[in-house]
C-alpha cells in the first residue's frame, strides 16, 4: 500500500540477465509521486527492459519493484485500472479504426476522460476512421497515448511519447503531459530528446550499462 511520501514507483537491486550479458545490473531507480520522472540513456542502456519490467511485462532475475506501492506481477489486476501505458509499438489492434479503439478502451474504464476533448486535443478526429495499420508512426504514437491516458490513470508510463510527432503535435502531447501532472498523475517517460526532457521533467534519472549513473533535477543534473 501507498504511503505518504513513498514514490510512485520504487526500483530496487534490479537483475536482469540474456545469456552472458548483463542488461540490469543492480538498478535502483525512483519516481516520486505526481511528478514527471524522465529516464534517459543511450541504446542498449537498459531503459526498455527496466521499464518493461515495472509495467509487469518482462521478469527481472532478482529485485524489487513497487509501482503504487503494489507488486506489479501479484497485484497486476488491481494496477490495470491506475496504471496507463504507452509502447512505441502502440500494442494496437492493426485492423480497427482509430476512433473505434479508443472507444473500445475507454469502455474499459468506470469514468474515462471525454473522449471527443481527448481526440480534438490530440489530432485523432483527422485520422478517427483509419485502420491502425494504414497510420503514420506520428499518428499511432498519438492513439497509443490516448488510450494510455483515456482511463484515467494515476501513474503513466510513456515510451518515446513525442517521437516522429510533428512541431503541432509534440506541443500538444507536451501540453497533455504538464496537464496530468498538475492534475497530481506521476507519469515516467523514456526519452533521447534532451529539449524533451528539459522541458517536461521534474526528475530525471541516467541509465548506462544496466544501472542509474546520475539522478537529480534537470538543474542539478
Amino acid at each position: 500500500m501507498l504511503v505518504a511520501d513513498s514514490p510512485a514507483l520504487e526500483v530496487r537491486d534490479l537483475v536482469k540477465r540474456y545469456g552472458d550479458r548483463a542488461a540490469l545490473a543492480g538498478l535502483d531507480l525512483d519516481a516520486p509521486l505526481g511528478r514527471v520522472t524522465a529516464v534517459l540513456g543511450p541504446n542498449g542502456a537498459g531503459k526498455t527492459t527496466t521499464i518493461e519490467s515495472c509495467e509487469g511485462l518482462r521478469r527481472p532475475d532478482s529485485g524489487r519493484i513497487r509501482v503504487l506501492g503494489l507488486d506489479p506481477e501479484q497485484d497486476r489486476t488491481e494496477l490495470r485500472f491506475r496504471v496507463g501505458v504507452m509502447l512505441q509499438d502502440g500494442g494496437l489492434p492493426s485492423g480497427v479504426p482509430a476512433r473505434a479503439v479508443l472507444e473500445h478502451v475507454a469502455r474499459m474504464y468506470a469514468a474515462p476522460r471525454d473522449i471527443r476533448e481527448l481526440a480534438g486535443r490530440l489530432g485523432l478526429d483527422d485520422f478517427a476512421r483509419t485502420t491502425v495499420r494504414r497510420l503514420s508512426g506520428g499518428q499511432r504514437q498519438r492513439l497509443a497515448l490516448a488510450t494510455a491516458v483515456i482511463g484515467r490513470p494515476d501513474l503513466v508510463f510513456l515510451d518515446e511519447p513525442s517521437a516522429g510527432l510533428d512541431p503541432q503535435a509534440r506541443i500538444a502531447v507536451w501540453d497533455l503531459v504538464r496537464e496530468l501532472r498538475n492534475e497530481g498523475v506521476s507519469l515516467v517517460l523514456t526519452t533521447h530528446d534532451m529539449t524533451e526532457a528539459t522541458e517536461l521533467a521534474d526528475h530525471v534519472v541516467i541509465v548506462d550499462h544496466g544501472a542509474v549513473i546520475a539522478a537529480g533535477s534537470v538543474a542539478e543534473l
